[in-house]
């Protein structure tokens, strides 16, 4: 098997974990099929992509973000997501935050530059490129939107140094390149 397979499995693995969790602790479960395409949904001017990039890929997201417990307070630790079209595993999303491409090794490293909020559910947001490996499907990307977002809010309240919740999480994921000269 696969290193990129093993680690779906293991993804997987901690989703279906994460969502049992989630139900124990009386949280609400993101709802399949809950993200919807990003073209149905206005995209706040905040989070839009500069002239002179093309969308590539609008990509299907359902994860965790996994929040840990430090000095009696929640603060993000790292997303685990896998990105579909189709039902089709086609990216991993992890921390830094970095996209890698299951089929050919490319990936993209991005930081936010703008957010757009959101009730109930992790914000929307505008990510540039800072690095990009390999050639293939990420291998061009300069900007990276996460769209659509349910779920995935930091668990609230008291909490024990050391502890970890990861919170279930739909986005869709819109990844652009330069427009061609």
């Amino acid at each position: 098997m696969s290193e990129n397979m093993k680690r779906i499995n293991r993804i997987a693995a901690t989703l279906g974990v994460a969502a049992l969790a989630a139900v124990g602790l009386g949280a609400a479960a993101v709802p399949a099929g809950a993200a919807q395409v990003a073209s149905a949904v206005r995209v706040p001017d905040v989070i839009k992509v500069p002239a002179g990039n093309r969308q590539i890929a609008l990509l299907q997201a359902r994860g965790v973000q996994t929040y840990q417990c430090t000095s009696g307070a929640w603060g993000f630790l790292q997303p685990d997501a896998i990105l579909s079209s189709y039902g089709r595993a086609l990216v991993l999303h992890s921390r830094g935050p970095v996209w890698t491409s299951v089929d050919d090794g490319s990936s993209v490293t991005a930081a936010t530059v703008a957010s757009s909020p959101v009730p109930l559910a992790v914000p929307q947001l505008l990510l540039k490129s800072t690095g990009n490996r390999g050639p293939g499907l990420l291998g061009e990307v300069t900007f990276v939107q996460r769209l659509n977002t349910t779920g995935g809010l930091s668990p609230t309240g008291a909490c024990k140094d050391g502890t970890t919740a990861s919170i279930p999480y739909t986005a869709d994921y819109a990844f652009w390149a330069a427009v061609p000269k």
